[in-house]
């Protein structure tokens, strides 16, 4: 099996008048991994899937989807990705077992087997007419007719809107085991703590450019963590590097300290901490929400091209 990445951009751009929706992007997908591909709206997440997509043409740059060309071989690639769009629209005239029937043979097949079992996973009444379907029903006939698919790759554009904490719950189990058959995933969620729980690696973009890409473990190891100290003896951190936010007080009676700690000064703090006699000690790494908006604060907004 090849190791070439299953979707590699470079300096892709893409431009609607005046607006430049993509602006040098630059993204890499590895065989077998879930890939979160977060960003604001007005980001070009939206912009980025219509491109791998072959709906779209990037107006310079390079793409490879599956090591084709999205927009010359998309017929050929269509039958080897699942897509699930933000926004379900589905014919209101048909079953919900139509429509999968029908978003099936879109995605190049489906195993019936699997698609049984989603469909009695997801809790979902095939028989009925989406007219009567609620939003999060018809999201659940794009995600089973997606993980059905004997697809290599799926592409999910905020999978889970509309869904409850349960159906959210067997989404995210049905999809490690699609990773764990093979399938490579792109995912696009606000929904942070949804690709926290299922990405190997992330993607930040802003303004059509990538801001960051890494594991979460390398993102929380260039951030800092917080700390919370309760000592028998006070506690000096003041002239300490990596430390910033520095809060000191009491709790009942004992010296406390409440800060953000880089990487780096881990080891050094800890050892200071437990000098002082450690009464309790807690430290926290970054959340993939913290992370996002640190990498916010820090990159400067690009400059438009021109």
């Amino acid at each position: 099996m090849s190791d070439a990445p299953v979707i590699h951009t470079q300096d892709l751009h893409k431009a609607y008048g005046s607006t430049h929706a993509l602006d040098g992007l630059d993204l890499e997908v590895a065989r077998g991994e879930v890939h979160g591909f977060l960003g604001p709206n007005g980001a070009g997440k939206s912009t980025t899937i219509r491109v791998l997509l072959g709906l779209t043409r990037a107006d310079s740059g390079r793409v490879s989807v599956l090591g084709g060309d999205p927009w010359h071989d998309a017929v050929e690639l269509h039958r080897r990705l699942a897509y699930v769009p933000a926004g379900v629209t589905l014919w209101p005239g048909l079953t919900g077992g139509q429509c999968i029937d029908v978003l099936g043979r879109a995605h190049g097949g489906l195993d019936e087997g699997r698609r049984a079992e989603l469909v009695e996973r997801f809790d979902l009444d095939t028989r009925k007419r989406t007219r009567d379907y609620s939003t999060g029903n018809k999201q659940k006939v794009s995600l089973i007719s997606a993980l059905a698919a004997d697809a290599d790759l799926l592409l999910l554009d905020e999978p889970t809107s509309g869904l409850d904490p349960l159906m959210e719950q067997v989404f995210q189990e049905t999809l490690r085991e699609r990773v764990a058959e093979g399938a490579t995933v792109l995912l696009s969620s606000h929904i942070l703590g949804e690709v926290e729980a299922l990405a190997d690696r992330v993607s930040i973009i802003r303004s059509g450019q990538t801001v960051t890409t890494g594991t979460l473990a390398g993102l929380r190891r260039s951030t800092s963590s917080q700390l919370h100290a309760v000592t028998d003896r006070p506690l000096d951190l003041e002239a300490l590097e990596g430390i910033t936010a520095l809060v000191a007080s009491t709790s009942q009676g004992r010296p406390e300290v409440r800060c953000h700690v880089d990487a780096t000064a881990i080891a050094e703090v800890v050892g200071r901490v437990h000098a002082a006699g450690v009464h309790t000690l807690t430290i926290t790494p970054p959340s993939l929400d913290d992370l996002f908006l640190e990498q916010y604060r820090a990159t400067p907004s690009p400059e438009p091209a021109r």
